[in-house]
């Protein structure tokens, strides 16, 4: 026989194919598709309601593709890290984030990233692979059934501002949203779902011309060139002008306001002129600025901004009438806050 296929690869209709290629009722397909996604089985001798010659066949054909914990580390402020491992060893990272009115999910697309931004711990483990779609979805299957057990209560929302960037895993990212908001899956809005890009402008706007539900958010960083591209090197590929005229497609095409996000650095990016150069950027389209207390990333020279000037920062874009959200560090203790995901636990 040949080598397994991870069962979690194949759409509804390839099992249907499947089942009637083997003298099987169609509509086991559908029970199988339910088993793997919407109750999240690791093993085919739990699908209790197929028979046990059904499971015996199944696990002569394929394997189920699954992660687990490796590590968990809680915060003072009860932010939960965890450590995933992937079934070739490779690690992601995860993060609930826990708040009054909401409990967030912090998930990953990629094993690594490729991208090297200069403030951010990820960027220096260089990229290992993309992850699948079931990868991707299990994530937020776990991490959901983690904030029952720790919170009492279910995630509210999902950020794709873990490992990697989104928009370079396009189909699984997609496809894994599909999972989430779909009835055979998670059935989430979403609406409650944001997916951060450091800003691939024709993966934008293919976001656009495939009319997307969820939000958009962009790490910007600096509305200067030559600043954006000592913090990020991708904008010596695709630059704020490419950037700007994928943001006015993305919100012509969807009418959804993205947020940018701005990770304030001492004395980098934290001055009015700054501030000045970012309001005149974003005035493109209706949006919402998010700006980002820095995270300390051993080996990194950064620091976060004084609270005098960013009380400056954000004083100067509310008396434009930009609404402007401090983000406040969270789990920043277990190295679990913005920027600073880089595995440290690996294989401990």
């Amino acid at each position: 026989m040949s080598e397994k296929k991870d069962i979690r690869l194949l759409s509804l209709n390839e099992l249907v194919f499947f089942c009637k290629e083997n003298q099987l009722p169609t509509y086991r397909a559908k029970q199988i598709y339910e088993w793997l996604w919407k109750k999240n089985v690791k093993s085919f001798d739990d699908m209790s309601s197929i028979s046990q010659k059904t499971r015996n066949m199944l696990d002569n054909f394929f394997w189920i593709n699954h992660i687990k914990i490796h590590s968990k580390n809680k915060s003072d402020d009860d932010t939960i890290k965890y450590g995933i491992m992937l079934h070739d060893k490779n690690l992601i990272e995860g993060v609930l984030i826990p708040s009054k009115k909401r409990i967030t999910a912090c998930i990953s697309s990629q094993a690594g990233c490729s991208l090297s931004c200069n403030f951010c711990a990820t960027g220096k483990l260089n990229l290992k692979r993309n992850l699948t779609t079931s990868e991707i979805y299990d994530q937020v299957y776990l991490l959901n059934e983690e904030a029952k057990k720790h919170f009492e209560k279910p995630i509210t929302n999902i950020v794709y501002m873990g490992m990697g960037e989104p928009l370079l895993n396009y189909n699984s990212l997609i496809k894994s949203i599909d999972f989430i908001t779909s009835e055979k899956g998670l059935n989430m809005s979403p609406k409650r779902i944001t997916v951060s890009t450091v800003g691939i402008a024709k993966l934008i706007k293919k976001l656009a011309d495939d009319m997307v539900k969820f939000n958009l958010a962009i790490s910007l960083h600096s509305a200067q060139d030559s600043k954006r591209s000592n913090l990020m090197p991708i904008n010596d590929k695709i630059n704020l002008n490419l950037l700007k005229e994928a943001v006015e497609y993305f919100f012509k095409k969807t009418k959804t306001r993205v947020t940018y996000e701005y990770i304030l650095l001492r004395n980098i990016n934290d001055s009015i002129y700054d501030a000045k150069k970012l309001l005149e950027f974003i005035k493109i389209t209706p949006c919402k600025i998010n700006l980002i207390e820095y995270n300390t990333v051993s080996d990194f020279e950064f620091r976060k901004s004084t609270r005098k000037k960013t009380d400056l920062f954000i004083n100067f874009l509310e008396k434009h009438n930009v609404i402007v959200n401090l983000r406040r560090s969270k789990g920043k203790d277990i190295n679990a806050a913005c920027g600073q995901l880089a595995n440290q636990n690996e294989f401990q």
